[in-house]
Formats: C-alpha cells, sequence, structure tokens
C-alpha cells in the first residue's frame, strides 16, 4: 500500500479503519466513565454553562454554594440538598460571555477578582466545558453540560 507521508501522490484514505472506530468507541466509553467519579464541590460556587445562539455567546451563570458536612450543596435558607436534575429558583452572582471558550476562561479565571474558582479541578472542568460549548456554537449542535 502507497504512503502519503512517503509518497506525496499516494491516495489520502478517509474512511476510518475499524480499529480508529474501536480507539474512538474506548475514548467515549473511558470519558462516560470519568464522568461518573465523585468530586469535591467548589465552594467558590457552580456554573450553569448555555449558548446564547441569537447573539453567538458561551455563557455561564455563576451561583454560590452553601456546602454542607456531607460535601453536599444545601440551599442556603433551608439547609436542604440542592437536586441534581429538576427546578431550583437561585439568583445567579454574575453572569459571563464571551465570543470563545478562551474568552469566557480569561474573563472568569483572569479578570474576575475574586476569582469565583478555588479548586483547580473545577478551573480544569470549566475550560473542558467551555470547548465542548464552543464547539455546539460553531456547529449548530446541542450543548449538554457534563
Amino acid at each position: 500500500m502507497l504512503d502519503p507521508v512517503s509518497d506525496p501522490t499516494a491516495p489520502i484514505r478517509t474512511e476510518p479503519k475499524a480499529t480508529d472506530l474501536d480507539w474512538r468507541q474506548q475514548l467515549v466509553q473511558l470519558d462516560n466513565e470519568l464522568s461518573k467519579r465523585p468530586i469535591a464541590l467548589d465552594p467558590g460556587g457552580y456554573f450553569v454553562i448555555y449558548l446564547d445562539r441569537e447573539a453567538k455567546l458561551i455563557c455561564a451563570k455563576h451561583y454560590t454554594n452553601t456546602i454542607n458536612e456531607k460535601g453536599l450543596a444545601v440551599d442556603p435558607a433551608t439547609g436542604k440538598p440542592i437536586p441534581v436534575r429538576g427546578k431550583v429558583e437561585r439568583v445567579p452572582t454574575r453572569t459571563f460571555q464571551g465570543r470563545t471558550a478562551k474568552e469566557l476562561a480569561a474573563e472568569v479565571l483572569e479578570r474576575t477578582r475574586p476569582c469565583p474558582v478555588t479548586y483547580l479541578d473545577h478551573a480544569a472542568y470549566l475550560g473542558r466545558e467551555f470547548q465542548k460549548a464552543e464547539a455546539a456554537l460553531l456547529s449548530g449542535q446541542d450543548y449538554i453540560q457534563d
């Protein structure tokens, strides 16, 4: 078989090999497993990330966190745990916006003082999510926060 690197006239293969598909499936499975790992909540707060497609912006609403002795986020008024799913009426402390993941990350992590993110793993998570949101904004696909 001709190699496009050593022979520039060789055809470039565009279909993925079966091993490439297996590798991609393994990466998806790995990512799904990593999403299930326990995490410590950042006392600095949490973010709800969404797209404003009309304005072509990635947005992140920041909310304060009150964490109980079990490590659960609780409603500061009632002390009851905040459900992961379902409707909870909370008022964000601030809404951040950016045209790109990098612009949004710079606004949240570099320009805001005090920084609303106090855990490095939370900053890494936000970077990944901002990148995912940017890809969805550019491709027109739905964005679902992990």
